[in-house]
């Protein structure tokens, strides 16, 4: 099937690696044009690249209320148009809610919700009939995950923020949607299980009560960004899907 992603421009935050550089690599891989962001300098040119030569890359942070003008002026400078936005961020840290700090609270707040609503926001003002921004965001937007109080606490909020612009902007033909990751194979998950004394029997424990038994590949993730950011997926608006192997088994 043909996404019509060629010669159509998105940025993607958090795009230098894990999750966003999936999403960025089968964009790119289906003809589109990208800017990847990330906060180290070297990794944004490393991941630019790896992409090939219609991908650039932009060391910005997040929380930086300048990084949204920034970075669609750079769509716009480098390859002539900006058609969409996928907002990811690394995962805030791990924590019980009576361990984690203020200042943790504070930095993932800013960074997590309150950066990728700029984001958002900007990108809704600039977006034409067709349009895209997905947020990536994560199972605990709907249920808890022991050890992730601030994931757990802001992750929900940006879901509903992202509905509330679905709504806002579909009168105009830009449809917004979230992704919720379950456990793919990522330098992130394997940090997780790293936290329990045996990874190996933690990851088999987590893969016994996923339907397909195993953790996902990136590149499955990113295969079904790439589809929710393309015109091929002009009428899903307002959705959080599920990238799981069937964890949740909710709608």
């Amino acid at each position: 099937m043909d996404l019509g992603l060629k010669d159509r421009v998105y940025v993607v935050t958090g795009g230098t690696r894990g999750l966003g550089y999936a999403v960025a690599r089968e964009l790119v891989a289906d003809g589109a044009k990208v800017v990847v962001t990330g906060r180290d300098e070297k990794r944004a040119a490393e991941a630019a690249a790896e992409l090939g030569p219609n991908a650039a890359g932009v060391a910005v942070d997040n929380s930086d209320p300048q990084a949204p003008r920034q970075l669609i002026a750079t769509a716009r400078e480098l390859f002539g148009g900006f058609d969409g936005i996928l907002v990811s961020v690394g995962g805030p840290p791990a924590g019980n809610a009576a361990d984690n700090t203020d200042e943790q609270w504070q930095a993932a707040f800013e960074s997590v919700f309150l950066g990728a609503v700029r984001l958002a926001r900007a990108a809704s003002a600039e977006l034409e009939d067709g349009g895209s921004i997905g947020f990536v965001l994560s199972s605990t937007a709907y249920e808890p995950a022991p050890g992730m109080a601030i994931s757990n606490g802001l992750r929900p909020g940006l879901a509903g923020f992202a509905k509330s612009l679905a709504d806002e902007l579909g009168p105009r033909g830009i449809r917004v949607f979230g992704l919720l990751p379950g456990r793919i194979a990522t330098d992130r998950m394997r940090e997780l299980d790293g936290l329990s004394p045996d990874p190996a029997t933690r990851r088999a424990a987590n893969e016994s009560g996923i339907p397909l038994g195993r953790y996902g590949a990136p590149e499955e993730f990113g295969r079904a960004g790439a589809f929710l950011l393309s015109p091929a997926a002009s009428y899903v608006t307002g959705v959080m899907l599920s990238v799981d192997g069937g964890a949740r088994r909710g709608f």
